[in-house]
């Protein structure tokens, strides 16, 4: 989970680690540099180091705020601590799948959405070749578009499914891998994230009846 900055003062929406929700820290104190200062490809004129403290618990947070001599211009650059809200996950996804997610889910909250993109990308791939979609159980998936399409033919998830898998993950992931340099903004790395937990839902919340079908598939063996 991003943090936020409001638009009516320097306060900072964020998930508090101690309070283990999402809370808001209120200014406190502010230390103004007037220097450029360069961010996102913009140079502002000065940058604001903003002190403030969780409204519920009272502990200390530190923003970094460019911004052009107003609220109205500001732009949160970075916020101190960082903590992650991590999604929830079934129980019977594999270890390393989930381990990957959540590192995935530590790049979006670090600002690092082009890593998290590619990395949400590589948790559906794992799934799908954890689940027997695989070149050597079909000679026909020979990349992550077969391999999804060949989960929604078998109705492991659904053909709305299927598309935002394509849209939302897999499209964004190659980009990032694949194309020219361009920003990924927040936006599209948290509907990457959100397609992504769909995806792991369909194959693990109710693994009995998708291991039936898996098996009679011949994607996997009969446990």
């Amino acid at each position: 989970m991003t943090a936020t900055l409001s638009t009516t003062d320097y306060s900072v929406s964020a998930f508090c680690p101690t309070c283990q929700v999402l809370t808001s820290f209120s200014p406190k104190d502010t230390m103004v540099v007037d220097r450029p200062h360069l961010f996102e490809g913009r140079t502002f004129p000065r940058v604001l180091y903003v002190f403030g403290i969780c409204t519920r618990c009272r502990r200390g947070g530190l923003a970094t705020v460019p911004d052009g001599g107003s609220i109205q211009t500001a732009r949160l650059e970075s916020f101190v601590p960082i903590s992650v809200d991590h999604a929830p996950l079934p129980s019977g996804v594999p270890t390393d799948i989930v381990a990957e997610f959540q590192e995935a889910e530590r790049c979006l909250a670090f600002g690092a959405p082009r890593a998290a993109s590619a990395l949400f990308r590589s948790v559906l791939e794992k799934a799908l070749l954890a689940n027997g979609y695989t070149r050597s159980n079909d000679s026909s998936l020979r990349d992550l578009q077969k391999r999804i399409d060949a989960a929604a033919s078998d109705g492991v998830i659904t053909d709305a499914r299927r598309k935002k898998a394509h849209e939302e993950v897999r499209c964004l992931g190659n980009d990032v891998l694949h194309d020219d340099w361009r920003p990924v903004t927040d936006d599209e790395v948290k509907d990457s994230r959100r397609y992504t937990q769909r995806v792991l839902e369909d194959f693990y919340d109710d693994r009995p009846t998708v291991e039936a079908i898996l098996v009679a598939k011949k994607r996997i063996a009969a446990p």
